[in-house]
């Protein structure tokens, strides 16, 4: 991502000479050729096989769906009360609070440099961390998120309610002010030129913290729900973890059986279109071939403008095309009477979420592991000022995932193949309990098409970033 790219370039530059200011920029290494020691023919090769046997195997032996939400699960009241109970709520609330002031802090009164530790717990505490954090925790951006503590505290306050707002959400929007949020986040971090200078980013956070309270306010707690950027990520996400609810109890059951339970609405394709588009090109816009075209197109290259416009276009051909191709996919199929096929691609949306978290592991791991030791670090000194207020400044980033490039590889062609693999079944499973008899498998091939083409395509751009 630019910002990641700007942030990662400019602070080893910064700590290798001495300097402080942040105008570095250079092409980022997370993930790449350099990364990954083995054949891009023979992983990709690999990698289509895997997902054409995974379909097979499903087609003869998997024939009534085995995923069900409404009953699937093991009741943990033990736990259920221990993180319904008041003060766990607090703690995560107060924990959550203590960051987002940490950071304000940087953000409002700290130095614009690359070492203002703002900019690593934006791009990669938040962006980055929420997939790990989600997957092994559940949603946990909800239970901490600041928006909703300050939403909390205005209403008590005030004597309202948070769940409460002044208007009913309308249901038409969905997901959809979320895909809105998410674009903007990846065009600041993939294509926005200046974001790694500390007053833009700001300005970015400040709104969305203003929309959140608002919106909050109007429409009450399922404004975060629906609209908050990063909870509907993190619980998109943390459908892939073994921790689930129902009615109110807390449940141990499968991923699978997790991912069965997202609920379907409006813009949830734009949702996974956006978080797995921007992340191919972030892959993309590193690679050989587009560096090439920026710098050897004439046109381009001649005006100053002319790349960002570039990316602008790039970015938003990426997110569309991976939506558009979905949507083909999935609506190139025989329905029940009385369905309609544009309802396919919300309903099979599901099966993208273990794709985008895959992928994301494959394209960040190195980088969150290694910048986010050097994050911490850098949050010592909130200010730059040189203080040590968190004991953590004299503290070194630990490089034994890169120094093992093997393992590294193997990691994160296997985060792509595992991600498709449960992708592929997530779908077949929904297919069987939506499709009519006759389509049942058929109607997979498309959306079996398309999973191949994302594999090859994901693991191609892994490449050759």
């Amino acid at each position: 991502m630019a910002g990641l790219t700007g942030l990662h370039a400019g602070l080893q530059a910064a700590l290798a000479a001495g300097v402080t200011d942040d105008r570095f920029t250079q092409a980022h290494g997370i993930g790449g050729a350099k990364d990954l020691p083995i054949s891009p023919e023979l992983a990709i090769a690999g990698a289509v096989a895997a997902l054409t046997v995974s379909f097979t195997v499903l087609a003869v032996a998997w024939r009534s769906p085995r995923y069900d939400a409404a009953t699937s699960g093991r009741p943990l009241p033990l736990l259920t009360r221990v993180v319904d109970s008041v003060p766990w709520r607090v703690a995560l609330r107060v924990a959550g609070l203590a960051v987002f002031g940490w950071g304000a802090l940087a953000a409002v009164f700290g130095r614009d440099l690359l070492l203002n530790p703002f900019f690593g717990m934006f791009y990669v505490w938040l962006w980055v961390g929420i997939v790990p954090a989600s997957v092994l925790l559940g949603p946990v951006f909800k239970a901490i998120s600041p928006a909703r503590t300050i939403n909390l505290a205005l209403a008590r306050i005030s004597g309202g309610d948070p769940e409460v707002g002044l208007l009913r959400y309308p249901e038409r929007l969905g997901y959809w002010p979320a895909a809105i949020g998410l674009f903007a986040f990846v065009w600041l971090e993939l294509v926005y030129p200046y974001s790694t200078e500390l007053g833009p980013v700001r300005l970015w956070a400040a709104v969305y913290v203003a929309a959140m309270l608002v919106g909050g306010a109007v429409f009450g707690n399922v404004w975060y729900e629906r609209a908050d950027p990063f909870e509907v990520y993190s619980s998109l996400v943390a459908k892939l973890s073994v921790w689930g609810r129902r009615d109110g109890m807390v449940l141990l059951r499968s991923p699978l059986a997790n991912l069965d339970s997202l609920v379907p609405r409006p813009g949830l394709v734009a949702v996974v279109a956006v978080l797995f588009g921007s992340t191919a090109f972030d892959s993309f816009r590193d690679s050989l071939r587009w560096v090439s075209f920026l710098q050897n197109t004439a046109w381009i290259d001649s005006r100053s403008w002319a790349p960002d416009v570039a990316n602008n276009v790039g970015l938003v051909v990426f997110c569309a095309g991976v939506g558009g191709l979905f949507a083909l996919g999935t609506m190139t199929t025989g329905v029940e009477e009385g369905r309609s096929r544009r309802a396919l691609p919300m309903l099979f949306a599901h099966s993208v979420v273990p794709i985008i978290v895959g992928y994301i592991i494959a394209h960040y791991l190195s980088y969150w592991v290694e910048y986010g030791q050097q994050t911490l670090i850098q949050a010592s000194d909130p200010l730059s000022n040189g203080s040590d207020l968190l004991g953590t400044g004299s503290w070194t980033p630990n490089y034994w995932l890169s120094n093992h490039p093997t393992l590294l590889a193997n990691t994160k062609v296997a985060a792509v193949v595992l991600g498709h693999v449960l992708g592929v079944v997530a779908a077949h499973d929904r297919a069987i309990k939506l499709l009519p008899r006759r389509h049942q498998l058929t109607g997979q091939l498309p959306l079996l098409f398309v999973m191949v083409a994302f594999t090859a395509g994901g693991l191609y751009l892994l490449f050759a970033a």
